[in-house]
């Protein structure tokens, strides 16, 4: 696919005027391009963009792969504070709108980099200057960016970290996005980070008491859009609807798997057979991942034998393996295994055109990849003369395979695995296909499948673990040690000051589980507290 590059990253002068043009040390980093021992910041970028290009063409694709020498290169840079910073900026600057990577490509990038420390997440804050002021001199890419990093450093970053990020300029610009006149890009990833934020006890209770002050009833006006056959907006709608079920719990709010008609629908996803960070929609025909890993889930319908086919609609076009899983698959959402990376499992992968089956790829046949929107079909024909699983892109045939069958007979299920920020509605025949395949006599699933109201039910997912008893093993306290749960958290380590751990667990460390730096002593911290939210009527 070649190289990708975006309008403001193609005039070097341009590049220069994204953040405004207040002075200070904020203005000499960003628009004075200061080097970090890798050299510019302009290198920094053209490593960005080289690492999206790589990534499209197949360089991180096969489990087990090297990382590519331009995402090493960015590691390293990021080893230290300021280099740290320069990549998260090079990020916001040149990572496009329009490419359905970017978001993913944040991820990956930021994942394996060593974490910051306070003093360096404080830095950024300032620097990204969020407050009220100079949000409308940046553009749309650069404001999706800021809020797609923003939620995943609040997913990664210690619980110290994390409060400490959400100073009062972060929650006012994350809540000045929920505004339907705003980018639904924007408002979406504003959401997202809402919810990584909200992971911290702390910081819930700020995001609730700010809440009432309005945004509450943005999050309702949102949750409206859910079904929306305008992608954005049912993604919007999705996660709006999972913050006010999962996180923001209003006791006056009926919760949507109690206002959700599943009369006549006899097969959905499988909720205890999904991977752990899947999100599922209460109709249980929606599925959405926004963890740093390869979430995977089942249908509830068992095919052994003839002729099946369901529909999926695209609504985020980045990477998801959509096909056929038997029993055996395994999921390891964690290691990047999902449908069609074992022996025992089928996917088509749209975004890069490839079939998956064994961990191994294969070019589609034919076809452009898969936009917002469209619909795959998939048939399995598991009888002989010729058992083969065909995959459709708007009812044009675009990828076959017929390997899976050297494995397995039967004990075939409808499958997905989705990267992060990827969202998909299913049809397992409970409504019209769009695409039926023309020629094939197939059966339906939802006409043969059986459920009881009970497996019909999409619980909150806090609910679920309660009526299963994981509720109290699943939850500590926040300042609790992350490494033992037993103890509180109240250790810094030096140099590197990473915190979020016991003495009993300290004294044990040589490198610090962070940034793997050698630790040379430690003390007590001092405990952090949220800046105070002042409430404006």
């Amino acid at each position: 696919m070649g190289a990708f590059h975006c309008k403001s990253c193609q005039n070097g002068e341009n590049v220069t005027n994204i953040f405004g043009h207040d002075g200070g040390e904020r203005r000499r980093f960003i628009f004075g391009r200061r080097r970090s021992r890798s050299g510019s910041v302009r290198q920094t970028d053209s490593l960005v963009l080289q690492t999206l290009s790589i990534i499209k063409n197949l360089g991180l694709i096969e489990n087990g792969t090297e990382a590519p020498e331009a995402l090493r290169k960015l590691h390293w840079v990021a080893d230290d504070g300021d280099g740290w910073i320069q990549v998260v900026l090079s990020m916001i600057h040149v990572i496009p709108l329009d490419d359905p990577l970017s978001p993913a490509l944040i991820t990956v990038i930021l994942d394996d980099c060593p974490l910051p420390d306070k003093d360096t997440v404080m830095k950024l804050s300032q620097m990204l200057d969020l407050s009220n002021k100079t949000p409308k001199r940046k553009t749309v890419d650069q404001h999706r960016n800021i809020c797609v990093i923003l939620g995943i450093l609040a997913d990664k970053l210690p619980g110290p970290l994390s409060i400490a990020l959400l100073t009062k300029d972060t929650l006012t610009y994350l809540f000045n996005n929920m505004d339907l006149q705003v980018h639904p890009s924007i408002i979406l990833f504003s959401l997202i980070a809402l919810e990584k934020f909200a992971q911290i006890r702390e910081n819930r209770f700020t995001i609730e008491t700010f809440m009432k002050t309005g945004p509450l009833a943005m999050l309702s006006i949102f949750e409206r859009l859910t079904g929306s056959d305008q992608p954005f907006y049912a993604q919007v709608g999705f996660c709006a609807e999972w913050l006010l079920d999962n996180i923001f719990v209003d006791d006056q709010r009926t919760s949507s798997y109690l206002n959700i008609s599943m009369e006549g629908v006899n097969a959905i996803l499988n909720q205890e057979d999904a991977s752990e960070y899947l999100k599922l929609g209460p109709s249980g025909l929606e599925a959405r991942c926004d963890a740093c890993s390869f979430e995977s889930v089942r249908c509830t319908f068992q095919i052994d034998k003839g002729t099946w086919y369901y529909e999926v609609t695209i609504l985020t076009s980045g990477v998801m393996q959509i096909g056929w899983s038997t029993r055996n698959s395994k999921f390891v959402n964690h290691e990047g295994y999902g449908i069609g990376d074992d022996e025992y499992s089928v996917a088509y992968d749209g975004c890069r055109q490839l079939v998956w089956h064994g961990a191994r790829c294969t070019s589609c046949v034919s076809g452009r990849p898969w936009r917002e929107g469209d619909t795959v079909g998939c048939l399995l024909q598991v009888e002989k003369p010729s058992p083969t699983a065909t995959f459709y892109l708007n009812g044009q045939i675009v990828a076959f395979n017929d390997k899976i069958f050297q494995y397995a007979k039967t004990e075939f299920f409808a499958a997905a695995s989705f990267m992060t920020f990827q969202q998909s509605r299913f049809n397992f025949g409970s409504k019209p296909f769009k695409y039926p395949p023309k020629g094939v006599k197939f059966s339906i699933m939802n006409d043969h499948g059986k459920l009881d109201a009970k497996e019909k039910t999409i619980l909150p997912k806090q609910m679920r673990l309660g009526l299963l008893g994981l509720l109290g093993k699943q939850t500590a306290d926040e300042d609790s040690c992350t490494i033992c749960f037993d103890h509180k958290a109240d250790v810094m380590l030096y140099p590197c000051k990473h915190e979020g751990y016991c003495e009993n667990c300290a004294q044990q460390l040589t490198l610090c589980p962070v940034c793997r730096q050698l630790i040379d002593r430690f003390q007590e911290s001092i405990p952090t507290t949220a800046t105070p939210i002042v409430l404006v009527s």
